[in-house]
């Protein structure tokens, strides 16, 4: 049920001091089932390097939910509005902005947002103008997903044009992240899947994306596209599933190769076979973009890859996961379907807030 209106909603901000905002809320920890709360929260007008973002659109991520479930790191102090990415635009600012001004598409610049409302207040150095070229699906998506992609492609082992990324969940959103900028750059993606049945469409969908090979679980224990020389033996393995297909991620890695784990889908450990431990040195590392984002929040290697990504995208060269656009209202029925397994690696549900 949402809360009594505190004030009725102005278009012309400059006649009222505040806006009234619809927001998802929580006040202790547990499943977004339980404890999200579609509220009505009083947005004050921006002052001096305040800006007011009506929010556009924003995805549900399973980080969001695990954030909610206090299973994450990032621990928000409660009450707060549940999200943490979006696309919005600028309504009003404060009288101290310089670099921002009225009706500019934004993104966030920090990793809690508060994104599930309407409209909300951010100060001027939380945001990012982008060009309105960019479709919002992508921009709304834009600083988990490909972000993650984009780094573990360039931190973690000196790529050139020709080498080979393996990696698992490759119909996740990281997974189509890595396709595309794979494509971009001159490397080679070949992604694992789950066994299914309609796996020759997963093929051509992925392909289109820009991987160069899709194998099913089955497959990939049986190939022989390294031995054979068709695919240079790979040097970087991403890997968000974790056990048996973690396994066979590092078996085919090539000497001194590195897994890189950014997620567990399984919920089971990753298991590392002894021999090519061994005898090829496997390095094995994690990643997590969000500690990324706060430890390099004013690095120049910042500014370049969001750079980077949004002239893919606004060049067409990168589009955003498979979505579907779902109203504020029907947040319980899509936080439930983005936690099951089919939400880690089908389509992604997006807020769209204009409705």
């Amino acid at each position: 049920m949402l809360r009594p209106a505190l004030l009725p909603y102005s278009r012309t901000l400059g006649r009222s001091m505040s806006v009234l905002a619809k927001a998802l809320q929580y006040e202790h920890h547990g499943e977004p089932l339980d404890v999200l709360q579609l509220v009505e929260k009083k947005v004050e007008k921006p002052k001096n390097k305040q800006v007011l973002v009506k929010i556009l659109a924003s995805p549900i991520n399973p980080v969001d939910v695990n954030i909610i479930q206090g299973r994450y790191p990032i621990k928000p102090k409660l009450p707060t509005v549940a999200g943490s990415e979006f696309v919005g635009k600028i309504i009003d600012i404060g009288n101290e902005v310089k670099g921002l001004q009225n009706g500019q598409h934004v993104i966030p610049l920090v990793n809690t947002a508060g994104a599930w409302s309407t409209h909300t207040i951010y100060q001027e150095d939380q945001l990012l103008a982008v060009s309105e070229k960019v479709g919002l699906a992508e921009a709304a998506t834009i600083y988990i997903n490909p972000c993650t992609a984009y780094r573990m492609l360039k931190d973690f082992v000196h790529l050139l044009p020709g080498d080979t990324v393996l990696h698992n969940g490759a119909n996740s959103a990281v997974g189509q992240a890595v396709h595309q900028l794979c494509l971009a750059w001159g490397f080679k993606s070949i992604g694992i899947v789950r066994d299914r049945k309609e796996i020759d469409v997963l093929r051509d969908q992925m392909k289109k994306l820009g991987a160069s090979l899709i194998l099913t679980e089955s497959e990939i224990r049986t190939t022989d596209i390294f031995k054979s020389g068709e695919f240079r033996r790979p040097k970087l393995a991403f890997n968000c599933v974790g056990g048996k297909s973690a396994t066979e991620l590092a078996r085919h890695l090539d000497h001194h190769g590195v897994m890189v784990t950014y997620g567990g889908m399984s919920r089971e450990p990753i298991e590392v076979p002894t021999g090519p431990l061994i005898f090829k040195d496997l390095a094995f590392r994690g990643f997590a973009v969000s500690d990324w984002h706060t430890k390099n929040h004013d690095k120049p290697e910042r500014t370049q890859m969001f750079k980077d990504l949004l002239k893919l995208m606004e060049e067409g060269k990168f589009v955003g996961p498979a979505c579907e656009m779902v109203p504020l209202e029907q947040f319980k029925e899509s936080a439930k379907a983005a936690l099951s397994f089919e939400g880690f690696t089908g389509k992604k549900f997006i807020l769209d807030m204009n409705n």
